[in-house]
């Protein structure tokens, strides 16, 4: 059963079994909003990309997004940028696997993020989500839609963090200004 998440809802990431996830997958999705012009309806291509920044005591350690596929350690990876949006029409244009199981224990929390490289402000996009899935079986567990536009170009969208010997998800929803994860670590670093 998915939870929709409302910002700032946090969700455990154990079983209903009692037993911890072992591999998720953050989807992020998304769809360029159709503009009016002069000639009617038309869109423009949008290139959103998700980001996963791992830290370490407050401290960022390591990152994947789509220039650095898959994390030093190998349990976060990025499935591979999509340029345009919108072709799952719903499913997941960009994804960011993370095998709990390996991710090192000194990695406590996990931040993902979106930005539009392009510049494109999320005025020009619609249909944006992020969800979390159990790799294991597919089961969507956690879905957060970023609700209306607005003149930034980026969202600090969720985290994943521990919680005793298990992980939660926290949906955060913030929006920021960046075209690169580098761009967004003065508004990752009061989520921590």
């Amino acid at each position: 059963m998915t939870v929709n998440m409302t910002k700032g809802q946090a969700i455990s990431l154990q079983k209903n079994d009692g037993g911890s996830l072992t591999a998720v997958r953050m989807g992020l999705g998304w769809q360029a909003a159709p503009r009016r012009g002069l000639f009617g309806s038309r869109t423009r291509e949008i290139d959103l990309d998700a980001s996963a920044v791992l830290f370490a005591d407050k401290q960022p350690v390591d990152v994947v997004f789509f220039r650095h596929l898959v994390s030093d350690d190998g349990s976060v990876r990025h499935t591979g940028d999509n340029l345009v949006g919108g072709v799952g029409q719903g499913g997941d244009d960009e994804a960011i696997l993370v095998d709990l199981s390996r991710v090192p224990v000194h990695i406590d929390q996990i931040v993902f993020t979106v930005n539009s490289f392009t510049g494109q402000t999320f005025q020009e996009v619609q249909n944006a989500f992020c969800r979390l899935v159990d790799e294991t079986n597919g089961q969507e567990l956690a879905r957060y839609t970023l609700a209306g536009g607005g003149a930034f170009t980026a969202q600090i969208m969720a985290k994943v963090h521990r919680v005793g010997p298990g992980w939660s998800m926290t949906a955060l929803g913030n929006p920021a200004n960046g075209r690169t994860f580098q761009d967004l670590m003065p508004a990752i670093l009061p989520v921590l």
